[in-house]
Protein backbone atom coordinates (compact mmCIF):
# COMPACT_ATOMS: atom_id res chain seq x y z
CA UNK A 1 0.00 0.00 0.00
CA UNK A 2 1.49 3.11 -1.34
CA UNK A 3 2.26 5.98 1.30
CA UNK A 4 0.61 9.20 1.27
CA UNK A 5 2.84 12.23 -0.37
CA UNK A 6 4.03 14.98 2.21
CA UNK A 7 5.63 17.91 1.70
CA UNK A 8 9.62 18.55 1.81
CA UNK A 9 12.37 20.18 -0.14
CA UNK A 10 11.18 21.59 -3.39
CA UNK A 11 7.14 21.01 -3.01
CA UNK A 12 7.51 22.35 0.39
CA UNK A 13 9.24 26.03 -0.77
CA UNK A 14 6.56 26.53 -4.26
CA UNK A 15 3.88 26.04 -1.68
CA UNK A 16 4.98 28.88 0.65
CA UNK A 17 5.78 30.70 -2.23
CA UNK A 18 2.37 30.55 -3.23
CA UNK A 19 0.44 31.04 -0.24
CA UNK A 20 2.74 34.46 0.21
CA UNK A 21 1.98 35.77 -3.10
CA UNK A 22 -1.83 35.01 -2.78
CA UNK A 23 -2.14 35.51 0.99
CA UNK A 24 -4.33 31.93 1.00
CA UNK A 25 -4.19 29.26 2.27
CA UNK A 26 -6.27 27.91 -0.85
CA UNK A 27 -3.32 28.59 -2.86
CA UNK A 28 -1.37 26.35 -0.21
CA UNK A 29 -3.38 23.89 -1.31
CA UNK A 30 -3.66 24.18 -4.86
CA UNK A 31 -0.15 24.20 -4.84
CA UNK A 32 0.43 21.25 -3.00
CA UNK A 33 -2.31 19.28 -5.20
CA UNK A 34 0.12 20.53 -8.06
CA UNK A 35 2.85 19.44 -6.97
CA UNK A 36 1.62 16.09 -4.74
CA UNK A 37 -1.31 14.87 -6.76
CA UNK A 38 -4.84 13.89 -6.00
CA UNK A 39 -3.79 12.17 -2.21
CA UNK A 40 -1.91 14.16 0.08
CA UNK A 41 -0.96 14.33 3.54
CA UNK A 42 -0.73 17.37 5.58
CA UNK A 43 1.47 17.17 8.57
CA UNK A 44 1.49 19.87 11.08
CA UNK A 45 2.11 19.25 14.67
CA UNK A 46 -1.75 18.28 16.07
CA UNK A 47 -3.09 18.87 12.54
CA UNK A 48 -2.40 16.14 9.97
CA UNK A 49 -5.39 15.75 7.81
CA UNK A 50 -5.50 13.42 4.71
CA UNK A 51 -6.52 15.31 1.35
CA UNK A 52 -8.25 14.27 -1.33
CA UNK A 53 -9.11 15.30 -5.01
CA UNK A 54 -11.26 14.55 -7.67
CA UNK A 55 -14.26 12.32 -8.67
CA UNK A 56 -13.32 9.00 -7.24
CA UNK A 57 -12.05 9.46 -4.03
CA UNK A 58 -15.35 12.14 -3.25
CA UNK A 59 -17.72 9.66 -4.85
CA UNK A 60 -15.72 6.82 -2.31
CA UNK A 61 -16.28 9.13 0.53
CA UNK A 62 -19.43 10.61 0.21
CA UNK A 63 -21.73 6.83 -0.84
CA UNK A 64 -19.43 3.77 -1.26
CA UNK A 65 -17.24 3.90 1.89
CA UNK A 66 -19.42 6.21 3.59
CA UNK A 67 -20.08 4.62 6.59
CA UNK A 68 -15.99 4.15 7.49
CA UNK A 69 -16.40 8.02 7.75
CA UNK A 70 -18.16 10.14 10.79
CA UNK A 71 -18.79 13.55 10.58
CA UNK A 72 -19.00 14.35 14.44
CA UNK A 73 -15.49 15.37 16.27
CA UNK A 74 -16.14 16.07 19.78
CA UNK A 75 -12.73 18.66 20.08
CA UNK A 76 -14.39 20.67 17.06
CA UNK A 77 -15.59 24.04 18.07
CA UNK A 78 -18.56 22.93 15.58
CA UNK A 79 -19.63 20.10 17.74
CA UNK A 80 -19.36 22.20 20.76
CA UNK A 81 -21.97 24.71 19.42
CA UNK A 82 -24.33 22.68 17.81
CA UNK A 83 -24.35 19.43 20.15
CA UNK A 84 -26.68 17.37 18.53
CA UNK A 85 -27.58 19.12 15.60
CA UNK A 86 -28.37 17.28 12.04
CA UNK A 87 -25.21 18.27 10.53
CA UNK A 88 -23.02 16.77 13.49
CA UNK A 89 -25.02 13.49 14.02
CA UNK A 90 -23.57 10.21 12.55
CA UNK A 91 -25.94 6.91 11.89
CA UNK A 92 -29.96 6.71 13.30
CA UNK A 93 -29.40 9.82 15.12
CA UNK A 94 -28.53 11.96 11.78
CA UNK A 95 -31.23 9.53 9.77
CA UNK A 96 -34.20 10.30 11.70
CA UNK A 97 -33.21 14.17 12.62
CA UNK A 98 -33.77 13.91 8.63
CA UNK A 99 -36.37 12.08 7.79
CA UNK A 100 -38.20 14.85 10.15
CA UNK A 101 -37.05 17.95 8.87
CA UNK A 102 -36.38 17.36 4.96
CA UNK A 103 -40.25 17.21 3.56
CA UNK A 104 -39.84 20.83 4.53
CA UNK A 105 -36.95 21.69 2.26
CA UNK A 106 -38.56 19.64 -0.56
CA UNK A 107 -39.18 21.42 -3.75
CA UNK A 108 -43.22 21.77 -3.10
CA UNK A 109 -42.65 23.86 0.28
CA UNK A 110 -39.63 25.43 -1.68
CA UNK A 111 -41.77 26.80 -4.10
CA UNK A 112 -44.41 28.31 -1.71
CA UNK A 113 -41.37 30.30 -0.64
CA UNK A 114 -40.69 32.33 -3.44
CA UNK A 115 -43.30 34.85 -2.23
CA UNK A 116 -41.22 35.62 0.70
CA UNK A 117 -37.89 35.17 -1.23
CA UNK A 118 -39.18 38.73 -3.29
CA UNK A 119 -40.17 40.34 -0.52
CA UNK A 120 -37.66 39.63 1.84
CA UNK A 121 -34.82 40.80 -0.84
CA UNK A 122 -37.32 44.26 -0.99
CA UNK A 123 -36.98 44.49 2.58
CA UNK A 124 -33.24 45.00 1.92
CA UNK A 125 -33.13 46.71 -1.32
CA UNK A 126 -36.07 49.11 -0.47
CA UNK A 127 -33.33 51.29 1.82
CA UNK A 128 -30.57 51.33 -0.82
CA UNK A 129 -29.68 55.04 -1.57
CA UNK A 130 -30.64 55.45 -5.39
CA UNK A 131 -26.70 55.78 -6.63
CA UNK A 132 -25.25 54.66 -3.40
CA UNK A 133 -22.75 52.47 -2.47
CA UNK A 134 -23.61 48.87 -0.63
CA UNK A 135 -21.58 46.09 0.69
CA UNK A 136 -23.15 43.08 -0.97
CA UNK A 137 -21.68 41.02 1.88
CA UNK A 138 -23.87 42.76 4.31
CA UNK A 139 -26.25 43.44 2.24
CA UNK A 140 -26.96 39.66 1.11
CA UNK A 141 -26.51 38.33 4.90
CA UNK A 142 -29.15 40.43 5.73
CA UNK A 143 -31.25 39.43 2.80
CA UNK A 144 -30.40 35.58 3.76
CA UNK A 145 -31.08 35.82 7.75
CA UNK A 146 -34.93 37.25 6.93
CA UNK A 147 -35.67 34.62 4.42
CA UNK A 148 -34.24 31.77 6.50
CA UNK A 149 -36.48 32.88 9.85
CA UNK A 150 -39.56 34.17 7.82
CA UNK A 151 -39.40 30.99 5.66
CA UNK A 152 -38.44 28.02 8.06
CA UNK A 153 -39.15 29.33 11.03
CA UNK A 154 -42.28 31.62 10.82
CA UNK A 155 -40.91 34.40 12.47
CA UNK A 156 -40.53 38.04 11.18
CA UNK A 157 -36.99 38.81 12.35
CA UNK A 158 -36.90 42.13 11.09
CA UNK A 159 -37.14 43.84 15.05
CA UNK A 160 -34.25 41.65 15.80
CA UNK A 161 -31.77 41.79 13.07
CA UNK A 162 -29.94 44.89 14.47
CA UNK A 163 -29.99 43.09 17.95
CA UNK A 164 -28.64 39.74 16.92
CA UNK A 165 -26.28 40.70 14.10
CA UNK A 166 -23.42 40.48 16.27
CA UNK A 167 -24.51 37.57 17.97
CA UNK A 168 -25.06 35.64 14.47
CA UNK A 169 -21.18 36.94 13.17
CA UNK A 170 -20.45 35.82 16.73
CA UNK A 171 -21.25 31.92 16.10
CA UNK A 172 -19.83 31.96 12.59
CA UNK A 173 -16.37 33.09 13.93
CA UNK A 174 -17.08 30.57 16.73
CA UNK A 175 -16.68 27.27 14.46
CA UNK A 176 -14.29 28.99 11.97
CA UNK A 177 -10.96 27.70 11.06
CA UNK A 178 -8.25 29.28 13.82
CA UNK A 179 -5.69 27.64 16.48
CA UNK A 180 -8.19 25.38 17.52
CA UNK A 181 -7.38 23.02 14.35
CA UNK A 182 -3.55 22.42 15.45
CA UNK A 183 -4.43 23.18 18.76
CA UNK A 184 -7.37 21.98 20.12
CA UNK A 185 -6.98 23.33 23.66
CA UNK A 186 -5.96 26.58 22.68
CA UNK A 187 -7.22 29.92 24.51
CA UNK A 188 -9.82 31.15 22.30
CA UNK A 189 -12.59 34.58 22.43
CA UNK A 190 -15.36 32.04 23.26
CA UNK A 191 -18.29 34.61 22.35
CA UNK A 192 -19.95 33.20 25.59
CA UNK A 193 -22.17 36.30 25.92
CA UNK A 194 -22.85 36.91 22.29
CA UNK A 195 -23.70 33.02 21.74
CA UNK A 196 -26.22 33.02 25.37
CA UNK A 197 -28.47 35.58 23.70
CA UNK A 198 -28.40 34.02 20.34
CA UNK A 199 -29.38 31.08 22.95
CA UNK A 200 -32.24 33.15 24.60
CA UNK A 201 -33.62 33.88 20.89
CA UNK A 202 -33.92 30.57 19.63
CA UNK A 203 -35.17 29.56 22.70
CA UNK A 204 -38.11 31.82 23.49
CA UNK A 205 -38.98 31.27 19.70
CA UNK A 206 -39.64 27.77 20.71
CA UNK A 207 -41.57 29.14 24.14
CA UNK A 208 -43.66 30.79 21.70
CA UNK A 209 -44.87 28.34 19.10
CA UNK A 210 -45.19 25.60 22.05
CA UNK A 211 -47.29 28.09 23.52
CA UNK A 212 -49.58 28.58 20.21
CA UNK A 213 -49.80 25.06 20.07
CA UNK A 214 -51.01 24.41 23.19
CA UNK A 215 -53.36 27.38 23.19
CA UNK A 216 -54.94 26.37 19.98
CA UNK A 217 -53.61 22.70 18.70
CA UNK A 218 -52.30 24.09 15.61
CA UNK A 219 -49.19 24.25 13.92
CA UNK A 220 -47.82 25.52 10.50
CA UNK A 221 -45.53 23.36 8.14
CA UNK A 222 -42.86 26.22 8.58
CA UNK A 223 -39.79 24.14 10.15
CA UNK A 224 -40.05 25.21 13.61
CA UNK A 225 -43.79 24.02 13.81
CA UNK A 226 -42.87 20.79 12.56
CA UNK A 227 -40.07 19.95 14.79
CA UNK A 228 -42.30 21.34 17.90
CA UNK A 229 -45.35 19.09 16.92
CA UNK A 230 -42.72 16.30 16.09
CA UNK A 231 -43.15 13.10 18.40
CA UNK A 232 -40.57 10.59 19.20
CA UNK A 233 -42.57 7.41 18.48
CA UNK A 234 -45.65 7.26 15.67
CA UNK A 235 -47.87 6.67 18.55
CA UNK A 236 -50.04 9.76 19.43
CA UNK A 237 -48.50 9.48 23.60
CA UNK A 238 -45.00 9.49 22.25
CA UNK A 239 -42.19 12.00 24.02
CA UNK A 240 -42.16 15.43 21.91
CA UNK A 241 -38.65 16.61 20.64
CA UNK A 242 -36.67 18.67 23.53
CA UNK A 243 -36.70 22.17 23.28
CA UNK A 244 -32.89 21.73 23.69
CA UNK A 245 -32.73 19.29 20.42
CA UNK A 246 -34.84 21.87 18.72
CA UNK A 247 -32.56 24.58 19.13
CA UNK A 248 -29.47 22.34 17.74
CA UNK A 249 -31.53 21.93 14.61
CA UNK A 250 -32.44 25.67 14.72
CA UNK A 251 -28.89 26.91 15.56
CA UNK A 252 -27.99 24.36 12.55
CA UNK A 253 -30.14 25.90 9.92
CA UNK A 254 -29.33 29.43 10.99
CA UNK A 255 -25.58 29.27 10.63
CA UNK A 256 -25.66 26.62 7.71
CA UNK A 257 -28.45 28.00 5.88
CA UNK A 258 -27.94 32.06 5.72
CA UNK A 259 -24.31 31.75 5.78
CA UNK A 260 -23.67 29.31 2.89
CA UNK A 261 -26.07 31.60 0.84
CA UNK A 262 -24.94 34.64 1.66
CA UNK A 263 -21.26 33.32 0.51
CA UNK A 264 -23.11 32.44 -2.87
CA UNK A 265 -24.95 35.46 -3.61
CA UNK A 266 -22.06 37.68 -3.02
CA UNK A 267 -19.75 35.72 -4.98
CA UNK A 268 -22.49 36.08 -7.65
CA UNK A 269 -22.51 39.70 -7.67
CA UNK A 270 -19.20 40.18 -7.93
CA UNK A 271 -18.79 37.50 -10.91
CA UNK A 272 -21.31 39.45 -12.52
CA UNK A 273 -19.80 42.79 -11.42
CA UNK A 274 -16.25 41.63 -12.75
CA UNK A 275 -18.01 40.37 -15.75
CA UNK A 276 -20.13 43.53 -17.99
CA UNK A 277 -21.34 41.38 -20.77
CA UNK A 278 -22.78 38.55 -18.53
CA UNK A 279 -24.50 40.97 -16.44
CA UNK A 280 -25.80 42.70 -19.03
CA UNK A 281 -27.20 39.93 -20.30
CA UNK A 282 -28.37 38.63 -16.79
CA UNK A 283 -30.01 42.22 -16.64
CA UNK A 284 -32.00 41.66 -19.81
CA UNK A 285 -33.26 38.20 -18.91
CA UNK A 286 -34.59 39.41 -15.90
CA UNK A 287 -36.17 42.59 -16.83
CA UNK A 288 -38.04 40.26 -20.07
CA UNK A 289 -38.90 37.42 -17.58
CA UNK A 290 -39.80 38.71 -14.52
CA UNK A 291 -42.22 41.88 -13.60
CA UNK A 292 -43.08 44.01 -10.56
CA UNK A 293 -44.59 41.14 -8.81
CA UNK A 294 -43.28 37.90 -7.52
CA UNK A 295 -42.10 35.11 -9.82
CA UNK A 296 -44.18 31.83 -10.62
CA UNK A 297 -41.32 28.97 -10.33
CA UNK A 298 -42.02 28.68 -14.43
CA UNK A 299 -40.81 32.38 -14.37
CA UNK A 300 -37.49 31.41 -12.37
CA UNK A 301 -37.55 28.30 -14.81
CA UNK A 302 -36.76 30.50 -18.00
CA UNK A 303 -34.36 32.90 -15.57
CA UNK A 304 -31.94 29.93 -18.29
CA UNK A 305 -28.83 32.55 -18.17
CA UNK A 306 -28.84 33.09 -14.76
CA UNK A 307 -28.65 29.89 -13.89
CA UNK A 308 -25.85 29.24 -15.45
CA UNK A 309 -23.91 31.98 -13.46
CA UNK A 310 -25.42 30.73 -10.62
CA UNK A 311 -23.87 27.59 -11.02
CA UNK A 312 -20.41 28.58 -12.26
CA UNK A 313 -20.57 30.57 -9.52
CA UNK A 314 -20.51 27.65 -7.42
CA UNK A 315 -17.97 26.23 -9.27
CA UNK A 316 -15.21 28.47 -8.56
CA UNK A 317 -16.61 29.54 -5.06
CA UNK A 318 -18.24 27.06 -3.43
CA UNK A 319 -19.58 28.36 0.21
CA UNK A 320 -18.44 24.67 1.78
CA UNK A 321 -15.41 24.32 0.28
CA UNK A 322 -13.91 21.89 1.55
CA UNK A 323 -15.77 18.38 3.26
CA UNK A 324 -14.67 17.36 6.58
CA UNK A 325 -14.76 13.63 7.99
CA UNK A 326 -12.87 11.54 10.74
CA UNK A 327 -12.06 7.86 10.06
CA UNK A 328 -14.54 5.57 12.38
CA UNK A 329 -11.91 3.10 11.52
CA UNK A 330 -8.69 1.80 10.13
CA UNK A 331 -9.80 1.86 6.11
CA UNK A 332 -8.33 2.98 2.81
CA UNK A 333 -9.34 5.71 -0.18
CA UNK A 334 -7.76 4.99 -3.28
CA UNK A 335 -5.19 2.52 -2.29
CA UNK A 336 -3.85 5.02 0.56
CA UNK A 337 -4.18 4.02 3.87
CA UNK A 338 -6.24 5.88 6.32
CA UNK A 339 -5.79 5.30 10.11
CA UNK A 340 -8.71 5.19 12.75
CA UNK A 341 -9.48 9.19 13.78
CA UNK A 342 -7.51 10.93 11.34
CA UNK A 343 -9.05 13.67 10.00
CA UNK A 344 -10.38 13.23 5.73
CA UNK A 345 -10.85 16.12 3.88
CA UNK A 346 -12.23 16.03 0.45
CA UNK A 347 -11.48 18.94 -1.49
CA UNK A 348 -14.58 20.41 -3.38
CA UNK A 349 -12.82 23.38 -4.35
CA UNK A 350 -9.60 21.87 -5.72
CA UNK A 351 -12.14 19.21 -7.10
CA UNK A 352 -13.91 22.05 -9.16
CA UNK A 353 -10.84 23.35 -10.50
CA UNK A 354 -8.86 20.14 -11.49
CA UNK A 355 -7.95 20.57 -15.13
CA UNK A 356 -8.29 16.85 -15.63
CA UNK A 357 -11.40 17.74 -15.84
CA UNK A 358 -12.25 21.09 -16.86
CA UNK A 359 -11.50 23.51 -19.53
CA UNK A 360 -9.59 26.69 -18.49
CA UNK A 361 -11.01 25.46 -14.87
CA UNK A 362 -9.83 28.90 -13.40
CA UNK A 363 -11.55 30.59 -15.83
CA UNK A 364 -15.36 32.09 -15.42
CA UNK A 365 -17.58 30.38 -18.26
CA UNK A 366 -20.88 30.24 -17.78
CA UNK A 367 -21.77 28.32 -20.71
CA UNK A 368 -20.20 25.32 -19.47
CA UNK A 369 -23.53 24.56 -17.32
CA UNK A 370 -25.67 25.29 -20.58
CA UNK A 371 -26.56 21.95 -22.04
CA UNK A 372 -27.31 23.44 -25.40
CA UNK A 373 -23.45 24.83 -26.02
CA UNK A 374 -21.56 21.87 -23.87
CA UNK A 375 -20.30 18.47 -25.86
CA UNK A 376 -19.79 16.75 -22.98
CA UNK A 377 -20.70 17.22 -18.73
CA UNK A 378 -18.06 16.62 -16.25
CA UNK A 379 -17.99 13.04 -14.46
CA UNK A 380 -19.89 12.22 -11.64
CA UNK A 381 -18.47 14.02 -8.48
CA UNK A 382 -15.98 16.61 -10.09
CA UNK A 383 -18.99 19.02 -8.93
CA UNK A 384 -20.32 18.75 -5.75
CA UNK A 385 -21.43 22.23 -4.07
CA UNK A 386 -23.99 20.85 -2.02
CA UNK A 387 -22.06 17.78 -1.68
CA UNK A 388 -23.21 14.08 -2.65
CA UNK A 389 -24.93 11.05 -1.69
CA UNK A 390 -27.30 10.21 0.93
CA UNK A 391 -26.02 13.45 3.57
CA UNK A 392 -26.04 15.91 0.45
CA UNK A 393 -27.18 19.38 1.99
CA UNK A 394 -30.39 19.08 2.72
CA UNK A 395 -31.15 22.91 1.92
CA UNK A 396 -29.35 22.71 -1.91
CA UNK A 397 -33.32 22.75 -3.55
CA UNK A 398 -33.80 25.81 -0.86
CA UNK A 399 -30.58 27.49 -1.54
CA UNK A 400 -30.47 27.22 -5.85
CA UNK A 401 -34.54 28.95 -5.70
CA UNK A 402 -33.80 31.45 -3.57
CA UNK A 403 -30.51 32.67 -5.53
CA UNK A 404 -32.43 32.81 -8.40
CA UNK A 405 -35.43 34.92 -6.70
CA UNK A 406 -33.13 36.99 -4.70
CA UNK A 407 -30.69 37.42 -7.81
CA UNK A 408 -33.42 37.87 -10.13
CA UNK A 409 -35.31 40.83 -8.25
CA UNK A 410 -31.76 42.83 -7.57
CA UNK A 411 -31.42 42.81 -11.19
CA UNK A 412 -34.77 43.45 -12.01
CA UNK A 413 -34.79 46.66 -9.99
CA UNK A 414 -31.34 47.82 -10.49
CA UNK A 415 -28.45 49.00 -12.51
CA UNK A 416 -24.90 47.80 -10.63
CA UNK A 417 -21.50 48.96 -11.07
CA UNK A 418 -18.92 47.16 -9.25
CA UNK A 419 -16.21 49.52 -7.69
CA UNK A 420 -12.73 48.98 -7.95
CA UNK A 421 -10.86 46.86 -5.03
CA UNK A 422 -9.26 43.79 -4.36
CA UNK A 423 -11.28 40.99 -3.09
CA UNK A 424 -10.07 37.54 -1.47
CA UNK A 425 -11.18 34.22 -0.86
CA UNK A 426 -11.59 34.08 2.68
CA UNK A 427 -11.72 30.65 4.29
CA UNK A 428 -14.13 31.20 7.20
CA UNK A 429 -17.33 28.67 7.80
CA UNK A 430 -17.61 29.66 4.64
CA UNK A 431 -15.98 31.14 1.40
CA UNK A 432 -16.56 34.40 1.31
CA UNK A 433 -15.15 37.50 -0.67
CA UNK A 434 -13.65 39.45 1.66
CA UNK A 435 -13.37 42.30 2.17
CA UNK A 436 -16.45 42.41 1.06
CA UNK A 437 -18.01 43.21 -2.71
CA UNK A 438 -18.68 47.48 -2.60
CA UNK A 439 -21.24 48.09 -5.86
CA UNK A 440 -22.80 51.21 -6.92
CA UNK A 441 -26.68 50.96 -7.33
CA UNK A 442 -28.69 52.48 -9.49
CA UNK A 443 -32.81 52.20 -9.28
CA UNK A 444 -33.68 51.29 -12.74
CA UNK A 445 -35.70 54.25 -14.47
CA UNK A 446 -39.19 54.26 -15.21
CA UNK A 447 -38.79 55.01 -18.73
CA UNK A 448 -37.56 51.80 -19.32
CA UNK A 449 -40.44 49.50 -18.14
CA UNK A 450 -42.91 51.94 -21.04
Amino acid sequence: MPSLPTLSGLPGLAVLRAMGKDRSLLAGLAAMHKHLGNAFQITLPGFKPIVFVGPEPNRHILVGGRDDFLWRTESDPVTALLRHGLLVEDGESHDCLRAVMEPTLQRGPVNGHIDAFWECTATVTDRWADGGEVDMLVEMRKVALLILMETLFAVDFRPDLERLWRPILASIEFISPGAWLVWPGAPRSSHKKELAELDDYLYGIIRKRRAVYAETGQLGEDLLSVLVGHREKSEETGDEMSDDLIRDQLLTMLIAGHDTSTALLAWALFMLGSHPDALAEATVEARTVLGEEPPTPDDLKQLTFLDTIIKETLRLYPPIHVGNRRAGHDTEVEGYPVPQDNRVMYSIYLSHRDPAHWEEPDSFCPARFDRSQRESAPPAFAYLPFGGGPRNCIGATFAQVEAKAVLGKILHDFDLELLPGRVHEHMGATLEPRPGVKMRVQKRRIAENS
